[in-house]
């Protein structure tokens, strides 16, 4: 079976390494000739994400398509569906996501808690944002990731930092921690849940430290897993997903966003869960069984971001590698540029505590820094 992934990034990358070890075949598509998955591809496609042409040639030699990234065409992606090529998940599902507004709406509907929002248009920006209220956070409804594509407006004075854009306003949550649950359902509507993980972000809102299992009361655990299962319900998805939500200062637990698949938050799952993200979607994929979700060892996982600009060089790794429960995964980025993901690390221990330890050491000893200076 020949797997097409539009996408060849890390997830691409991470994906493939799991479909190789099931016997599976790998086709991509990507617009970088040098990309993190082409070393274990069969067929590569170099070509935009929106060229629906290119997407049908992968389609043509591909027996089911995934992708790892969100901003895709996918009036193509309906259009092989309805023409009977497997897509997982559904473009169907990825049309709903692509757009934060109807991403909410779709959820209000069905019942899944979530901070309030109103919709935004570029017109009527600052009038919304005052009927509505502040503090409050600004979402565009489409292109946004890593923190991109989000404003905090606090107070009226801000109101001049509202994006230009048609967007959703969303209420200013008091969050107690960030919270987020992977969730795997197969064709025959089969789920395994993953633990609540908890997750601190930097200053650009990108993940800084990921915390499994979560440092959270048992019961708001369990809520958290329900919440993720009937959004992937509601979804009616095949694959793996990532779900974020909010733990308020209240206790209340809140959906913030959905990714029809494999995230970050759930990298942590290839060395501390019986059976890792990656593996699972392609399993769900493929029509396979899904495989036990159980964590077999706490873990925290951080991501290493690049430093300057050029050819990645990484430094620390084997002053990195001497403390045990380190697994360092570099993606094989060509280019560095700053705040851009070029690998992560995972660290376990029997002790949580023992394990974010070793990874704040390890956090300021590995880096991968470019060589322009």
């Amino acid at each position: 079976m020949m797997i097409g992934i539009i996408g060849g990034g890390q997830l691409a990358k991470m994906m493939a390494q799991e479909a190789r070890k099931l016997g599976f075949g790998i086709a991509v598509l990507d617009p970088q000739e040098k990309c993190p998955v082409c070393g274990l591809a069969d067929v590569k496609i170099t070509g935009s994400f929106m060229d629906g042409e290119k997407i049908r040639n992968l389609a043509e030699i591909s027996d089911v398509l995934t992708y790892d990234i969100e901003h895709i065409n996918v009036e193509v992606l309906k259009e092989l569906e309805e023409e009977g090529y497997p897509v997982y998940p559904s473009p169907k599902i990825l049309e709903i996501i692509q757009d934060k507004l109807v991403q909410m709406e779709t959820m209000k509907k069905a019942g899944v808690p979530i901070p309030k929002f109103i919709r935004a248009d570029r017109d009527e920006l600052t009038e919304k944002a005052i009927e509505f209220g502040v503090p409050l956070v600004q979402k565009t409804r489409r292109g946004g990731y890593d923190g991109k594509g989000v404003a905090v407006i606090r107070t009226e004075k801000e109101l001049d930092k509202l994006l230009p854009t048609d967007s959703m306003l969303q209420e200013f949550v008091e969050i107690e921690k960030e919270i987020a649950v992977m969730v795997a359902r197969d064709q025959d509507g089969n789920i395994e849940v993953y633990p609540v993980v908890e997750m601190v972000f930097n200053e650009a809102n990108i993940l800084d430290f990921l915390v499994a299992p979560a440092r959270i009361d048992e019961d708001i655990a369990r809520e958290a897993q329900d919440i993720a299962v009937k959004v992937v319900e509601a979804l009616d998805g095949v694959g793996i997903f990532g779900i974020e939500m909010f733990l308020s200062k209240d206790g209340t637990v809140l959906l913030n966003e959905v990714a029809p698949r494999p995230h970050n938050s759930g990298h942590y799952t290839i060395e501390a869960c019986m059976t890792s993200q990656f593996e699972q979607h392609i399993r769900a994929i493929t029509g396979l069984p899904l495989g036990n979700s159980e964590l077999l060892v706490p873990a925290v996982m951080f991501n290493v971001l690049g430093e300057g600009y050029g050819r990645p060089k990484v430094l620390g790794m084997k002053e990195a590698l001497r403390y045990p429960g380190v697994y360092v995964h570099i993606y094989g980025k060509p280019v560095v540029r700053p705040l851009r993901k070029m690998g992560h690390v995972t660290v376990v221990n029997k002790d949580l505590g023992k394990a974010l330890e070793v990874a704040q050491k390890v956090k300021r000893i590995i880096k991968v820094v470019g060589d322009d200076p």
